[in-house]
């Protein structure tokens, strides 16, 4: 099984831009670029929980059924971003 995003839990396979970017212009190994810019979470000061939310909208917004987001977001509080 292939690495995946240690913020939101994606595939860093799925990401059409392979991966996240460092402050230096590489590519992070840890994070998706949906997730990491610049050196920088995207989404700073938010709680799992808020993140959690936000993936599971912009899942459905995209047309997945709710309850498949909801599946796939229940490891996030898993994921080394969230541990503390």
């Amino acid at each position: 099984m292939g690495s995946k995003c240690q913020s939101c839990g994606m595939p860093l396979s799925s990401d059409p831009q392979g991966g996240g970017s460092e402050a230096d212009g590489g590519r992070s190994s840890k994070y998706c670029s949906l997730c990491y810019e610049n050196g920088s979470f995207r989404h700073p000061g938010v709680s799992v929980e808020e993140f959690q939310a936000h993936c599971v909208d912009a899942m459905a917004a995209k047309g997945f059924p709710r309850f498949i987001p909801w599946l796939f977001t229940r490891g996030i509080p898993k994921l080394e971003r969230w541990k503390t």
